[in-house]
């Protein structure tokens, strides 16, 4: 089965999705980032998902629940890149996702988890999820 890379960047971890998910990928990679927020401490999750062209109500309860799953090991989950005709499928499945944060790009994603570009890596505590 294939895996979706997970990068770390100071202390955060960076997924891109560049394939269409199916079921099964998506839920190994909600087990391979629990055991990669667990083994390096990060304190946040990117996840950038420009390339996906369309995301059906599991895919979406899969990125509820990898936040959900990050917040309770101290990880922020910021969601990058959605489309417009992502997030108005989202809205017609009734999945507004209230435990993932999302911005625009990653930069301003990394922002958000307090991880600022040069790579220094510090958490900005005073940020709630």
């Amino acid at each position: 089965m294939d895996r979706i890379p997970i990068l770390k960047m100071g202390h955060a971890l960076l997924v891109t999705i560049q394939v269409d998910m199916h079921d099964q990928l998506a839920m190994a990679l909600e087990e391979d980032l629990t055991a990669r927020i667990a083994a390096t401490g990060a304190r946040g999750v990117l996840i950038d998902i420009s390339s996906l062209e369309i995301v059906d109500s599991f895919i979406g309860r899969m990125l509820d629940s990898i936040a959900a799953v990050s917040r309770l090991l101290d990880a922020r989950t910021v969601v990058v890149g959605m489309r417009p005709a992502v997030a108005i499928t989202l809205v017609e499945l009734g999945l507004s996702m209230p435990g993932v944060n999302t911005a625009l790009n990653v930069e301003r994603g990394l922002a958000l988890i307090g991880v600022s570009v040069s790579g220094d890596g510090e958490h900005d505590a005073g940020t709630e999820v």
